[in-house]
């Protein structure tokens, strides 16, 4: 079975909109999708996806680690694809207080999406759960989450849990 790792960032701005990836619609990858700011994590970048995370968000939208904020890991999701695939995105949360000079990548066109009409945008079954888990509970805790995508009646869902150190 192949593994499949990813790192994307939910950007937010001062008036609470996320910063999106809006997908060609000829893309080879999720055409047409919003999508948060990251991608697929290079091989040296395996234990290291914090890194991903900030080489990603410098290509796709030219902003450098010293114009983010708070940038933290909040959730691991993991999903099987096609039982040929298991996919781990890593998912961190920030802010970006100075925004000017955002670059245009050739994946897409970069687009501000207020944080309540992310679950009606076409985005991911991913993206909309982490966004209700971050609405519903992540953003009142700097706890990290771990979930697992399955299918609930049918429909797309992920079951949570903390992600904690039981020694402690």
């Amino acid at each position: 079975m192949k593994l499949r790792q990813m790192a994307v960032a939910f950007l937010f701005n001062d008036k609470q909109e996320v910063l999106f990836l809006q997908k060609k619609t000829d893309s080879s990858f999720l055409a047409g999708r919003k999508v948060p700011i990251g991608g697929h994590m290079e091989e040296a970048e395996i234990n290291y996806p914090y890194h991903a995370c900030i080489r990603e968000i410098k290509e796709e939208t030219g902003l450098a680690e010293e114009q983010l904020n708070h940038l933290r890991l909040r959730y691991i999701v993991h999903r099987i694809r096609n039982n040929s695939e298991i996919r781990t995105q890593y998912v961190y949360f920030g802010s970006v207080s100075d925004h000017t000079g955002l670059l245009e990548s050739d994946e897409g066109k970069l687009c501000w999406v207020a944080g309540q009409d992310i679950v009606h945008q076409a985005v991911t079954a991913t993206t909309k759960e982490i966004m209700k888990h971050y609405t519903e509970i992540g953003k009142s805790t700097d706890k990290v989450y771990t979930g697992s995508m399955k299918s609930l009646n049918g429909a797309p869902a992920i079951t949570w849990a903390e992600l904690e150190d039981w020694e402690k």
